[in-house]
């Protein structure tokens, strides 16, 4: 797992979304990737939660990477398609986005994701996903 870890974080640290919103790799494990954000104002909408556009993209990418733990060799993946239910409003100090791999086929791989909100004590689901990845040459 350690090529595997080392090749994952180095992609991780190149992706400019997720250097941009401010979010790092919490874990790496066989079919699991865990991303953490911490809050910022900068990353809101009108009514003072995390932008659904910022839990989507961090759920997706940890899925994404859960997938690409399972991926063929010489092959990265790409979304084809989400599908993510907001359960309650993203308020918290920091998220959790936990990618987790389903299944891994030949060209496809299913995900299931979760975001977590802690706030103190607190932890609270503000997101499912499930997600298909293609698996790409490349």
């Amino acid at each position: 797992m350690n090529d595997l870890q080392n090749r994952l974080e180095s992609s991780f640290h190149a992706r400019g979304l997720m250097k941009t919103l401010g979010a790092r790799l919490l874990s790496i494990t066989d079919g699991e990737v865990q991303i953490e954000l911490p809050f910022s104002p900068d990353l809101t909408q009108g009514l003072g939660y995390l932008h659904a556009g910022v839990v989507t993209s961090l759920v997706d990418t940890a899925c994404g990477y859960a997938a690409l733990t399972r991926a063929p060799e010489g092959h990265t993946v790409v979304s084809v398609e989400f599908k993510t239910n907001f359960v309650r409003p993203a308020v918290g100090e920091r998220f959790v986005a936990i990618g987790r791999l389903e299944t891994a086929g030949r060209m496809l791989s299913v995900c299931r994701g979760e975001v977590l909100a802690y706030s103190g004590d607190s932890v609270k689901t503000v997101a499912l996903m499930q997600a298909t990845m293609a698996n790409v040459p490349g």
